[in-house]
């Protein structure tokens, strides 16, 4: 999407769509006013009206967009609003969109993310789509008082477009494409933006003794890899970094624990929470963040094979823990075991944040629009949930009570790696938390939020979301630089 920011007086190119953003309450005049009197448009949030343009506008059609009040309107109501003007006229045969937003830069600017994130298409594998189906919109002009200082105020914004375009190509590339190998590769592709990543294969994963993760990818003709991607941002480059890690297993089938065929290829997706971790390390090497920070990465696919682990095998973690394995479905703690343990020894950081798409359980809780928080630190989990806010992205914080922790002893080994049905997001957090020490540490288990079909949010199409990447990007800037 090729995005420019005009004069509001500018005039209007032939063949364009024109989104007027109105709020509740707006008078109308003219045609546009008799359009409004005979509809049921009231200028409410997410209502559109498509009317015939009026004589002497210039442009070939005119979409009214409601805002809802207009003392309520802010930065994501502006890209929600941006993007819905843009969804209402995407496959209009319309080369060109004009999006009118009343306001500052910054709200001119964050309709201009808006329509950048709500044109986001995985079409890579398509060969046969119909031309009336293709989006035609390629251009979108954003019409404000001051367009320099919209222009001023985006870079930032299209950095993390940018990182969460990559995400999402991430999540959505098929399993025989997106492999442990080939994710690493994309990732290291990102040194480029001034990262630095180090990739580390089964040998070298074997001899620190980690012998979790490996397990689980012990099925797979795929060798298992371990990112590293350090970005050095603050001005003391010996810093302590903040740091995220990922669940990455690049497909899941359950491994001997086998999951049902019925929805089976979903499992591509099982490696978002990696997909963040990778998005986040790109955004902030491309805004050039003021910090030091480290994303690891656990790159594994769950296989059923006769090499495969079993259930009722006693793995040996880095940590020198030991677990019982009782379903090899849950194979992603196993490898966040690892990663977290070696994240917290190796780099001492100010606080880990994992993700991952972890458990089932998160959604029968929470649903499909907030991702759970598990936490032992307060201050980390209220900036999280804080950023979240801001960023209008569903947390949730979720209770890791003590007690639970039996459900996941073991008679033979140091615990479980399931504790069952009952509470099985906080089971599986507070096996992870047995990895972290005293590091401030937080878990985000986003089963429920990395992938929606469909989608009720204007910028997020169906498909793969990159969710965490806009609130762990405002948590870093509005917390930890300096």
């Amino acid at each position: 999407m090729d995005i420019q920011f005009v004069a509001a007086d500018a005039a209007i190119p032939a063949k364009t769509a024109v989104a007027r953003i109105v709020f509740e309450g707006d008078v109308h005049e003219g045609a546009v006013g008799e359009a409004v009197s005979a509809s049921r448009f009231t200028g409410g949030k997410g209502q559109t009206l498509d009317i015939l343009a009026p004589q002497g506008l210039g442009a070939a059609r005119l979409v009214l967009v409601g805002a809802g009040k207009r003392d309520a309107f802010d930065l994501i109501g502006a890209e929600h609003a941006a993007a819905t003007g843009y969804n209402a006229v995407k496959a209009s045969g319309l080369e060109t969109l004009r999006v009118e937003v009343s306001g500052g830069a910054d709200l001119a600017a964050h309709a201009a993310l808006g329509v950048r994130l709500a044109s986001y298409r995985f079409d890579k594998y398509r060969t046969k789509e119909k031309a009336e189906k293709k989006p035609s919109v390629a251009k979108t002009l954003v019409a404000t008082a001051d367009p320099d200082a919209a222009l001023a105020a985006f870079p930032d914004l299209a950095a993390l477009a940018d990182a969460i375009s990559f995400t999402r190509d991430l999540v959505s590339e098929p399993p025989n494409v997106l492999y442990p190998a080939e994710f690493a590769s994309r990732v290291k592709a990102l040194e480029s933006l001034g990262l630095e990543v180090e990739i580390l294969g089964e040998a070298e994963m074997m001899k620190l003794g980690m012998g979790s993760l490996l397990a689980v990818g012990q099925g797979s003709i795929r060798e298992s890899q371990l990112v590293i991607a350090r970005w050095n941002g603050a001005a003391d480059k010996t810093a302590q970094p903040v740091a995220f890690v990922g669940k990455g297993v690049c497909f899941d089938t359950g491994g001997i624990s086998i999951k049902p065929a019925d929805g089976m290829e979903d499992m591509k997706w099982d490696m978002g929470g990696a997909g963040t971790v990778a998005g986040v390390m790109h955004v902030l090497a491309a805004r050039k963040a003021k910090v030091n920070a480290v994303g690891i990465l656990g790159l594994v696919e769950n296989m059923p094979d006769g090499n495969a682990y079993r259930p009722g095998d006693v793995l040996t973690s880095m940590s020198g823990q030991t677990i019982e394995v009782v379903n090899t479905d849950a194979e992603g703690r196993l490898v966040l075991a690892d990663a977290l343990w070696y994240c917290q020894d190796r780099f001492k950081p100010k606080f880990m944040v994992d993700l991952a798409t972890l458990t089932g359980a998160i959604i029968i809780s929470l649903g499909n629009d907030y991702a759970g928080c598990f936490s032992n630190n307060d201050e980390l989990a209220g900036n999280l949930l804080d950023a979240a806010k801001s960023e209008d992205e569903g947390l949730w914080r979720m209770p890791m009570p003590d007690a639970y922790n039996k459900q996941i002893d073991s008679m033979i080994a140091d615990m479980k790696n399931t504790g069952g049905r009952p509470g099985g997001s906080i089971t599986a957090a507070l096996f992870l938390k047995r990895y972290v020490n005293d590091v401030p540490w937080a878990h985000l288990d986003i089963a429920s939020t990395a992938w929606k079909k469909p989608s009720s949010v204007p910028t997020i199409p169906d498909g793969a979301v990159g969710y965490g990447i806009r609130l762990l990007n405002r948590m870093v800037r509005d917390k930890y630089e300096g």
